[in-house]
């Protein structure tokens, strides 16, 4: 018979029993249980066996698609539920545009799950980090008598609506990675229209948005 997952770190409830199982695993316990008796031979040669090792195949792989099923839940690292979890995010849209990459789609699929609606520093730099960039965001404080200092830039009162945004690197560059990307994408891929784009369309709507792109090392 197959020996019980054990782990103390982890709920035994919500691992499926059949994970990591292998053919042999599954022709044991078919052949476990058969009737004992001289017409149920237990041989490794025998037809009867054959027969479970072949069922045991079929029966191995379509548990191993289970498990690896179980990781698309997840969409920002989905591969065979990607259009799907695309189609339920609206992906493609007019700031992405056809991806070409699977790390690109994957990227935006999460981005689009991440935006939740936000006007804070914060959540504008989490919103780029989760599309791949590292963004540095600077805001402006128009000058007052009594409050700025001498030397302080003399910006008018529209400035206070002012955001600039700043990307390290200029661009972002996407590598092909083994068992990630797929055959027939480039070897690199890069650009920053998907970025500018996005936050474009979720900042505040009385805000004029600048962008600053530092060149890469």
């Amino acid at each position: 018979m197959l020996d019980p997952v054990t782990s103390h770190d982890l709920d035994l409830r919500s691992i499926p029993p059949e994970c990591g199982y292998g053919p042999d695993d599954y022709a044991n316990v078919m052949a476990d249980l058969l009737p004992v008796g001289a017409v149920w031979p237990r041989d490794a040669d025998s037809v009867q066996q054959r027969v479970i090792g072949a069922l045991a195949v079929e029966w191995a792989r379509v548990s191993a698609a289970i498990c690896e099923l179980l990781a698309e839940a997840f969409p920002c690292g989905a591969l065979q539920a990607l259009p799907d979890w695309e189609r339920i995010a609206g992906l493609p849209d007019p700031c992405t545009g056809p991806l070409e990459t699977i790390q690109q789609r994957q990227a935006a699929v999460c981005a689009a799950f991440a935006a939740r609606g936000g006007s804070s520093i914060a959540y504008f730099e989490d919103l780029a980090a989760r599309l791949g960039f590292i963004v540095h965001i600077q805001t402006f404080q128009p000058f007052r008598a009594s409050v700025s200092r001498a030397g302080d830039p003399l910006f008018s009162e529209q400035w206070a609506h002012v955001w600039l945004v700043q990307v390290e690197g200029g661009t972002q560059v996407i590598y092909f990675r083994a068992s990630v990307s797929a055959a027939g994408e480039p070897l690199a891929t890069w650009g920053n229209k998907l970025l500018e784009c996005v936050f474009e369309r979720y900042k505040p709507a009385h805000t004029v948005l600048l962008w600053a792109f530092r060149e890469n090392d």
